[in-house]
C-alpha cells in the first residue's frame, strides 16, 4: 500500500456497547473499565473512585449481564465492561468499625472476640469469598480468626483492599474486612520479630543524624529529586 492509498484509506470505526447504568442505557466505547464507561456515559466520579490502580478499594461494583441471574462483584477500575452490562456502584458501605487499643490487646481469639463478638455468627455460606474482588478466601481467614490463628488470618487477608464486598454481601451482617485489619495490626504488634536494623534507624533519626542530608532535600527542586529518586540504589550491592 503506498503513502497516499494510506492516508485515503478511511478509519475504522471504534466498536461500540450497550452499558446499563441505573436501569438507562448508554453506547460507550468497546475496552473500556466500568469505571471509564461511567463517565464516558457522563457520570462524574466523586464518590466511588480512589486510586484508579486496584489498590484503594473505593470502586466496589455489583454487576450483572444480562439474561443471566448471577451478581457478579468487581472493582470498577479493574473490571472491563462487557456488553449489556448492569451496574450499580457502591461508594459506601456503612460496617461499624470497634475502636480498641492494640498495645493492651493480646493475639488470641478471645480479644478478636470482644472487639468483634458478632463474628461468632458466622455459619460458612462463602457468600463473603465470591463477593471478594481480590478472590480472597475471607470465609477461611475469619474461619482462622475465630480458632484464635491470628498469624494465618493475617496472611489470608493480606491483599485486601477494604472494599467492602464482604460486609454487604454478608446474610449474618459481619464485617470481615474490619476483623481482617485487627488480626494483621495483632500480628504485627504482637507475634511477628521485631526488625532490629528498623528500630537502629528511628534512634538514628531522633538523634538528628540525617537532619543536614534532610535539608539539602528540603531545598531541592522537584526536578532534582526526581532526578536523584530515578537514579538511586534500590538493592546496593555489598
Amino acid at each position: 500500500m503506498t503513502n497516499k492509498e494510506a492516508v485515503l484509506e478511511p478509519k475504522k470505526a471504534q466498536e461500540m456497547i450497550d452499558v446499563y447504568i441505573m436501569g438507562k442505557r448508554y453506547k460507550v466505547t468497546k475496552g473500556l473499565t466500568i469505571m471509564q464507561a461511567l463517565e464516558y456515559a457522563g457520570y462524574q466520579m466523586i464518590r466511588g473512585a480512589g486510586c484508579r490502580a486496584g489498590f484503594c478499594g473505593a470502586c466496589a461494583t455489583v454487576y450483572q449481564i444480562k439474561g443471566s441471574p448471577q451478581l457478579k462483584f468487581e472493582l470498577a477500575c479493574q473490571k472491563e465492561a462487557e456488553q449489556d452490562i448492569y451496574l450499580t456502584q457502591i461508594p459506601f458501605f456503612p460496617a461499624n468499625k470497634t475502636l480498641y487499643n492494640i498495645d493492651t490487646m493480646k493475639p488470641t481469639a478471645e480479644d478478636v472476640l470482644k472487639a468483634y463478638p458478632e463474628t461468632v455468627k458466622c455459619f460458612g455460606c462463602n457468600t463473603c469469598t465470591k463477593a471478594c474482588p481480590q478472590e480472597i478466601e475471607v470465609m477461611w481467614y475469619m474461619s482462622d480468626a475465630l480458632r484464635g490463628d491470628i498469624s494465618a488470618a493475617a496472611d489470608k487477608s493480606f491483599d485486601c483492599v477494604m472494599c467492602g464486598l464482604c460486609a454487604a454481601r454478608c446474610p449474618q451482617g459481619l464485617m470481615p474486612y474490619n476483623v481482617a485489619m485487627l488480626c494483621r495490626r495483632l500480628r504485627g504488634k504482637h507475634v511477628a520479630p521485631r526488625s532490629k536494623h528498623l528500630e537502629e534507624r528511628l534512634v538514628e533519626i531522633k538523634a538528628g543524624k540525617y537532619n543536614t542530608e534532610i535539608e539539602k532535600l528540603k531545598k531541592m527542586s522537584k526536578e532534582e529529586i526526581s532526578k536523584r529518586y530515578a537514579s538511586r540504589d534500590i538493592e546496593p550491592e555489598k
